[in-house]
């Protein structure tokens, strides 16, 4: 498992091994005794799915408050998605900074988001499928999300020129001066 830092304190990028042959790959995409060898402590208790099916599809910026509050290790089982993290852990050094990478299924990269950030994606092929563990189980009251196009953050999402396809939740979500973090750094 390859591990690559951020800019951002506890915000990583995973990449698993990838082992072929003439049938295709075997990768092992979370281990946890080898992550907690490497100070990675996470106790996953649910895992999700998700499919979009048009280019320009954004779901987020998404999060789940205390007590409940997720870690979640994202991944793209199909297609191709730009994946957002947001540190909004009141009293970090990277408060309001974000940071996005493409994940993809050629690529096999991984992103592990703390407890404490805004999550959120764009798809950029058609179909693409979302595959993600999270830390704490789904709580309604807990749920939360802020704008993706939100300039106080200023995410400079890859897609121009395209129809954001957007929940009607996502479309009505607070401004980030509005949101106001129930995390602690």
């Amino acid at each position: 498992m390859e591990i690559e830092k951020t800019h951002i304190p506890d915000l990583a990028i995973l990449t698993p091994r990838r082992f072929g042959d003439e049938r295709g790959f075997f990768s092992e995409s979370w281990n946890r005794k080898v992550m907690s060898g490497l100070g990675v402590d996470i106790d996953f208790v649910q895992d999700n799915h998700s499919l979009s099916r048009t280019v320009g599809t954004v779901r987020g910026l998404h999060y789940q408050s205390p007590p409940h509050a997720q870690a979640k290790l994202v991944r793209c089982g199909r297609g191709r998605i730009y994946d957002v993290a947001v540190d909004v852990r009141a009293g970090s050094p990277t408060f309001g900074q974000w940071y996005g990478l493409e994940l993809s299924f050629e690529n096999g990269r991984q992103l592990m988001i703390p407890a404490g950030f805004l999550h959120g994606f764009m798809t950029l092929e058609p179909d693409s499928e979302i595959i993600y563990k999270c830390s704490d189980y789904y709580a309604p009251e807990c749920d939360g999300s802020v704008r993706f196009d939100d300039p106080d953050i200023g995410i400079e999402w890859p897609l121009s020129g395209v129809q954001f396809t957007v929940s009607a939740k996502d479309r009505d979500a607070l401004s980030f001066r509005d949101f106001q973090s129930p995390f602690i750094y």
